[in-house]
């Protein structure tokens, strides 16, 4: 038996289920969403759904496929709906919930019914606008907003946001909230700035650009929430025995959810879907929720990844349920990271996130690959941790040893030979790819230097790296050097297990 409304009435449990769709029917298209992916269905479309359920937002969402690959079967054959698996650690304890979701009313693929699309930005119900379409979905091309569809993302909102503001005849009370949720810095900001250059070159009229301006809202935003997708095959058929049907479009998640998005009391008030759950947060400046989950959240996955791989861990979880490992990483977060953000942070806010991060980590439900944290590992760590590093210095003047530590890790493993096309190292006797702009770099420093001494300090003060001289940081390359030199004698784990010594004693 399949997801579907028909056969919500012989799902089991789903009473409550049932007697919403009685009445879902019947609610308006207020989401124009561009993106059929799993964040966008674990985590906006999981708060829309369940604001709807509480009867708080009382909206439906319309899900626009831009891509050509693919189809929308399974989409139409499960009318829409979808099972999120909630899986994961809070406040330390094990959380499992299955949730039937339903805020899509229906996916609209672009390519063969952009008509369609054109229909709903004429609507009177229509409200919001979400997307995901990834980082490289947010960019300025040469996109002709006329074409059936135009190319881009951006070509396609502003195609919408034009024939809406032809349709009401520049009415001010029409405008839209767009909230994109691409991990890229101020999305809001960069969005609205790709759709003002691009309605410039469409030599679109001057009434256009005044109604763009003052009746739309571009949100920043931030989602924060780990969700894998569909799990394998084997784990799939376990839940769905579990469930007693079969669900093509079913989803892990974590516990954890958030969705800080940067608005005033209008915002709050078109996104009241923000009132069925903490893990929604309107505010005039997430700059904060910004800092922490990329300082602690990214900063530790990033200080420990080269760790993980050259001690022998697959994936997040193995790791953390090492004692050493998750001795480390915690004293890493609580010691480090945690006490140098580079933004005013509240103390107890800086310790409940880290306390949160390490419930993440330890979730045995998400298999999260350490070698996939370790792609662009340079330009992770000079983003997310060199202003860190710097804040502490300012602060304390002294080594961050768990920071020193991590780089360390990261100079051994980036120690590699060029084998196919490729740039591989070597950990606990496996070969592992390196996958980092500045592969060849590090490929060329160790083959040619001299001595650890030498790698440790060219590295450290190559500002084209870090955009910093860090060899000039107190007693850092000193301490960096100690690390490659007894990590390579006798291993991460010992070493590990020595600091985490001392900080007991300490």
């Amino acid at each position: 038996m399949i997801l579907n409304k028909e056969n919500l009435i012989s799902i089991r449990g789903n009473e409550e289920l049932r007697r919403f769709h009685a009445k879902a029917s019947d609610l308006p298209e207020k989401v124009l969403q561009f993106g059929t992916g799993v964040l966008l269905r674990g985590l906006p479309d999981y708060f829309i759904d369940k604001a709807n359920k509480s009867g708080i937002f009382n909206g439906r969402v319309v899900v626009v496929k831009s891509t050509s690959k693919g189809n929308t079967d399974d989409f139409d054959r499960q009318d829409s709906m979808y099972t999120v698996a909630v899986r994961g650690i809070e406040s330390g304890q094990k959380t499992e919930e299955n949730i039937i979701c339903s805020p899509i009313s229906r996916v609209i693929n672009a390519h063969t019914a952009w008509n369609d699309i054109l229909a709903i930005a004429r609507s009177r119900d229509l409200e919001i606008i979400i997307s995901n379409t990834t980082e490289a979905g947010i960019q300025l091309t040469d996109d002709d907003i006329s074409a059936n569809p135009p190319g881009s993302f951006p070509g396609k909102l502003l195609a919408v946001l034009h024939e809406r503001y032809k349709a009401f005849n520049g009415d001010k009370d029409r405008g839209l909230v767009i909230v994109p949720t691409e991990l890229i810095s101020d999305n809001g900001r960069v969005l609205k700035e790709i759709i003002f250059t691009l309605a410039k070159q469409n030599n679109l009229e001057e009434g256009f650009f005044n109604w763009l301006e003052h009746s739309n809202t571009f949100c920043n935003s931030l989602v924060d929430r780990i969700v894998p997708g569909k799990p394998d095959a084997e784990a799939l058929e376990v839940l769905e025995e579990q469930l007693g049907y079969k669900d093509d479009l079913l989803i892990i998640a974590e516990v954890y959810r958030l969705w800080a998005i940067e608005g005033d009391e209008r915002v709050k008030d078109i996104l009241s879907f923000w009132r069925a759950d903490p893990g929604v947060v309107i505010t005039p400046d997430i700059a904060t929720f910004k800092e922490l989950k990329l300082r602690l959240l990214n900063g530790s996955h990033s200080l420990t990844c080269g760790l993980a791989v050259l001690a022998g861990f697959d994936t997040v979880h193995s790791a953390m349920i090492d004692d050493q490992f998750s001795a480390f990483i915690t004293e890493l977060l609580h010691r480090d990271l945690a006490r140098a953000i580079p933004h005013p942070v509240e103390p107890e806010d800086a310790l409940q996130f880290s306390n949160k991060v390490l419930d993440r980590f330890r979730n045995p439900f998400i298999r999260h690959q350490w070698i996939g944290i370790c792609v662009n590992y340079t330009l992770k760590l000079k983003m997310r941790v060199v202003p860190v590093l710097l804040r502490y210095y300012e602060t304390f003047n002294t080594v961050p040893q768990h920071i020193a530590f991590g780089f360390a890790a990261y100079l051994l493993f980036m120690r590699s030979e060029q084998r196919e096309k490729s740039f591989q190292g070597i950990a606990q006797g496996k070969n592992y790819k390196i996958d980092d702009e500045h592969a060849s770099y590090y490929s060329d420093l160790w083959s040619n230097a001299g001595s650890v001494e030498e790698v440790v300090s060219s590295a450290l003060s190559n500002e084209q790296l870090w955009s910093a001289d860090l060899s000039v940081l107190p007693g850092f390359a000193d301490a960096v050097k100690e690390h490659v030199r007894t990590i390579s004698d006798t291993g991460v784990m010992e070493n590990m297990k020595k600091m985490n010594s001392k900080n007991q004693k300490a």
